[in-house]
């Protein structure tokens, strides 16, 4: 990471942690803090789906693991008595232990064959939620208990949110942290070895595998770090919100989960990030526009992948002439 990069970087650490809470705080709206949490916790699971994509690969299917790591650690949390903070890995290597068994057969299909297969994933696990006692069925499990305290050799880490006087603070600054950890891990997987070989995935698969690449094992190492992702995500959502349904995820959020990364820009590690809050307020502040908000919102949509095919931070290789 060079020297502009690494400012950039402290900028926007130095916006999340201290200007965002202070404007909230001058203005009151302490509402915006879960807009933001909500916001930082869909990049991470738009992440896992920009990974996919690195690989050559359109997963539409994100919204599944989400609701899936949502409920591992609802149950756990609520059943089984397990510490919120244990539970939030634990949803994620769910997820990917399940991705793992999906992936192993399909991602040796061809691209438009695992896209078509993603697409239903979410529907599935709906309807798996739907069916299961475990999981209450359409009555969701609610009532979940805010996060206890974690701690560490004794010593105070992060305290119980239930001592808390706003715990959407508490999430937001959670969740802000897990979103700069994970674009960090993504930047550094992306920059090393395992990703100068996906990249070469994504360009050519046949050459790739005759140079001796295991595509097959990238491909499913790929997917597995994915699906992680949207389980911790998902594992988040339900904490904030103390309940979560079959309903919690559907397939519309699956779609976003990809918007997110076309809109912010495929080539570009943060650009899940960019996109998820451009799309995010988008179409909150579209609704003004009452019965035309969707049509107005496609449109743009439209508009933007026509002039931006590359995204919105391609306008920074535009300023400095590199296309």
């Amino acid at each position: 990471m060079n020297a502009k990069k690494l400012l950039g970087f402290a900028a926007f650490l130095l916006a999340v942690f201290v200007l965002v809470p202070l404007i909230i705080k001058a203005t009151g709206r302490s509402d915006f803090y879960y807009t933001l949490t909500s916001v930082a916790l869909l990049s991470v699971g738009a992440a896992g789906v920009w990974l996919t994509f690195y690989i050559g690969r359109i997963n539409i299917g994100q919204g599944a693991y989400a609701l899936v790591g949502g409920y591992v650690s609802t149950i756990l949390v609520t059943q089984a008595g397990v510490s919120f903070w244990l539970t939030l890995p634990l949803a994620g290597l769910f997820c990917a232990l399940i991705s793992v068994l999906i992936g192993l057969p399909i991602l040796r299909l061809r691209g438009v064959y695992f896209a078509m297969v993603t697409l239903v994933l979410t529907e599935v696990a709906r309807l798996t939620a739907l069916a299961l006692p475990i999981t209450n069925g359409a009555k969701g499990i609610t009532s979940i208990p805010l996060p206890g305290e974690f701690s560490l050799f004794g010593i105070t880490i992060i305290p119980a949110f239930g001592s808390l006087a706003n715990p959407r603070f508490g999430f937001y600054i959670m969740a802000v942290v897990l979103m700069i950890i994970t674009y960090l891990v993504l930047w550094r997987i992306v920059n090393s070895r395992l990703g100068h070989l996906c990249r070469s995935l994504q360009q050519n698969e046949e050459l790739s595998a005759s140079i001796g690449v295991n595509t097959a094992y990238l491909r499913v190492l790929a997917y597995a770090i994915s699906s992680f992702f949207g389980g911790i995500a998902g594992a988040m959502f339900a904490s904030i919100a103390q309940s979560i349904y079959p309903s919690s995820f559907v397939v519309a959020d699956s779609v976003n989960f990809m918007l997110y990364c076309f809109l912010g820009g495929l080539g570009y590690v943060f650009g899940p990030m960019l996109g998820t809050l451009l799309l995010y307020f988008g179409w909150d502040l579209l609704s003004i526009a009452r019965e035309y908000q969707l049509l107005i919102y496609s449109g743009i949509m439209i508009l933007l992948m026509l002039v931006l095919p590359n995204g919105v931070l391609s306008l920074l290789d535009k300023k400095e002439g590199r296309a």
